[in-house]
Order: structure tokens, then sequence, then C-alpha cells
């Protein structure tokens, strides 16, 4: 099993889970776009198709597995952020292209760099298939790796995907220096914002609670290694977005999600005001310190 695993996609994220299936023994195939040989031919006997690509990259990929993959292989997706075209998650794509396989969500408080310095870490694997969720965490678990299960892959994509907006903001908190206080109460009030949008799409409220949700809000919102977190950064030091995204390795899925978040949640009145400021921040209609002086003067309200 462990030596019949192929990673999609070659960048930080793809070679942290291939390193990861070497500690058991594994020694994945890789593809990416600039391999020589056909996708469709490699994923052939594969018992695990892993895909850490891009979200722009995932529609492109799956059209090259159309007629390649059976029913009994499993399909496992990295990849947080929302379809700009159909609004849809990675895994509603993967599931509306192959809708006989297995899907797998794997998604935590996972920072590539740190993954491949051997650093320890933790992840969630969820599935509405245990017996998929099993095997796939029984691929990656390792005395440096945990791996949970999860009954829930709608709330766990939707936590690792809508994280990535409010890490900008985090990053504009940080890049402004306005403190724990601060920061803490951004946090907080966008981890809200992730439990209203994520129950919007049918997610488990405890999930949000978990590694999927608080967990990796808390990585990605206090480190510089995310990319997210970056944008937000640079963005509050007066940069404008062509200029942090000039600088930036790799893909900030959180500014792609920003539009498509906004655009699902006023069409279904969901209040999202961090989310929506972010969207303007990134729109450059707004800049970081009036956006603060915005969140902060909204109306009056309970905090439930």
């Amino acid at each position: 099993m462990f030596d019949r695993i192929i990673i999609v996609g070659a960048g930080a994220w793809g070679g942290a889970l291939a390193d990861l299936t070497r500690i058991n023994g594994g020694e994945p195939l890789i593809w990416s776009r600039n391999c020589d040989r056909q996708l469709a031919e490699m994923v052939c006997q594969q018992t695990a198709i892993i895909s850490a690509v891009s979200m722009s990259g995932v529609r492109a990929v799956i059209a090259q597995l159309a007629g390649s993959i059976d029913p009994h292989q499993i399909i496992v997706t990295a990849t947080k952020g929302l379809d700009a075209q159909t609004n849809l998650t990675p895994a509603q794509l993967w599931h509306q292209a192959f809708p006989l396989n297995p899907i797998v969500v794997l998604s935590g408080p996972n920072l590539s760099l740190e993954i491949q310095q051997g650093l320890p870490a933790a992840t969630v694997v969820a599935s509405d298939d245990v017996d998929a969720a099993n095997t796939i965490q029984e691929i990656f678990s390792s005395p440096k790796f945990r791996v949970y299960t999860n009954d829930d892959p709608v709330g766990v994509e939707i936590a690792g995907t809508v994280k990535n907006v409010i890490a900008i903001a985090a990053g504009t908190c940080d890049g402004l220096k306005l403190g724990n206080n601060a920061k803490s109460a951004l946090l907080t009030r966008g981890l809200a914002e992730i439990v209203r949008i994520g129950q919007y799409w049918g997610g488990k409220t405890e999930t949000f609670y978990g590694l999927s949700g608080l967990g990796d809000l808390l990585a990605t919102c206090n480190s510089p290694l995310s990319r997210n977190y970056q944008v937000g950064y640079g963005l509050a030091q007066g940069k404008t977005l062509d200029e942090v995204l000039a600088n930036l390795q790799g893909t900030a899925e959180g500014i792609n999600t920003t539009k498509v978040l906004v655009k699902i949640a006023d069409r279904h009145q969901i209040y999202m005001p961090i989310t929506g400021l972010v969207d303007r921040l990134l729109a450059g209609t707004i800049t970081a310190p009036e956006a603060i002086v915005a969140l902060m003067s909204r109306d009056r309200k309970s905090e439930y």
C-alpha cells in the first residue's frame, strides 16, 4: 500500500506530503506540470491519488484524469480554496468528476516548511468513507505526524479554506503593530465567521473548534511562513497587492477565496464583516488603518 501512492503537485506542500509517506517506507510517484510522463498513465494501479496542486490547477488535473481512475482508488485532496467559476470546493469538484470514488480531505495546521524540517505536527483526514479515511491515516501517520480521522469532510475543508482569509487580516494586524489584545479579538471573531459560513455549507460546529478549524487558524495567523499572513503584513506596510505578490513564493489562496466568499455571503446574507473588509483591502479601496477603524466602529451588539 505504501509504495502505491502518487502525489500530484511538486510544490512545497506536495514535497512535504511525499516526505511524510517516506517515513513509513513509501516511495511515492510525484507528478508536476514539468513531468515528462502523462498523469493518466502514472495513476494506474495506485492505491491513493494525493492532489496537492493550487486551487487554480485542480480542474486542469481533473480533466487530465477523466476516464483514467478506477472506482476503488482513493482521491485525497490537500488543496485549500474555492473554485472561482463554480464556487465549489476541491472535494466537490473531485466528487463531481468521479462520483464513485472515495474522496478524502486532508487539512490541518500544517506549515509545509516545518514538516520538511521534521518538526511534529497533526492533521485531519475526513471522508464519508470510513475505510478510505483509515487507509490515508495509516499512510501518513508517524511519530512526528499525528493523523486524526473525521466524518465531516465539508466542515474540515471549509475551515481550512476560510481561515486563509482571516490569516490575511491577522498579517495586517501584526503589520500595523496593533498588539496581542487586538489580534486575539480578531482571531476570535474570525473564527465566528468561519463557523457561520461553515454551517451554511453543512459543516458540523464542533469541526471548526478542532485541528482543521481553530488549530489551522492559530498556526496560519501566527506564522510568517504563511503566504496569506505575508500578504496582509505587506499590505499593512503600505505595499500594493502587486508588490506583495511579486516577492511571494507560491500561491496565497486566501486572495481568490475572499472574492468567492464575499459573493456567497452577500447572496445568502451571511454576516462576515472581516472577510468583507479583507476584500476591500485586497481591491485597494480601503487602506489597512481604515479597515481597522471600520471594524472597530461597527454597531454595538451582543457577542452571541
